[in-house]
């Protein structure tokens, strides 16, 4: 195990008594693992409840297709293992971070806003605002920060009507099409590469 944080509400400063502490991890398998018939696993879930690990290669083949979670697990503040690879990784989160993940942060946001007024749920409805916000932030700033203000739990608890938070998500959406800043229009796919292949032969 390279890196390990908390994501989720606890990592986005979001959480209630009742939020689950979700942990997400990743580790190297040995590099002679690979030259055998059965490959190491690409993850692996637990031991503890709300626990999921990925091998390096798959979690950087996720975060170059700008995977909310993986990219949220190089940022988050709570990180409960980080090993002198785990850092490498951390910093090299610039080499993910690319107007792919803005789109990718608004894809995996329209889905779930398509169902409102339907079987979309407060909680849900929370965490679309959140991340369109966090994808704003990142577009016009080129900085990825998944701290929330606490004022979107008032979407959660209803005390935000329902429509008002639909609105400000729509809204969300269109600043998003409109924003412009400095990300490049790709991620650096050779600098990812780079660096596995370099675990890679640390790793023998």
């Amino acid at each position: 195990m390279i890196l390990e944080a908390v994501v989720g509400s606890h990592a986005y400063g979001l959480a209630t008594p009742s939020s689950d502490v979700d942990r997400r991890g990743v580790y190297v398998a040995p590099t002679e693992a690979f030259w055998r018939f059965e490959k190491p696993p690409t993850s692996v879930e637990g031991p503890s409840d709300e626990q999921l690990s990925w091998e390096v290669e798959h979690f950087c083949r996720l975060g170059l297709k700008s995977n909310p979670t993986v990219l949220e697990t190089l940022v988050s503040p709570l990180v409960e293992v980080c090993t002198p690879l785990g850092e490498e990784l951390r910093a090299l989160l610039p080499a993910f971070l690319s107007r792919y993940a803005v789109r990718a942060y608004t894809r995996a946001t329209e889905m779930q806003l398509s169902r409102a007024g339907r079987n979309l749920k407060p909680k849900q409805l929370m965490h679309v605002v959140r991340l369109r916000l966090v994808g704003l932030h990142l577009m016009r700033t080129g900085v990825l920060d998944i701290t929330a203000d606490r004022s979107l739990l008032a979407i959660r608890s209803g005390e935000m009507p329902w429509n008002e938070a639909v609105a400000w998500a729509h809204r969300l959406g269109e600043e998003l099409n409109n924003a412009d800043g400095p990300l490049p229009e790709d991620p650096d796919r050779a600098r990812v590469e780079d660096w596995l292949v370099s675990v890679r032969r640390r790793s023998l």
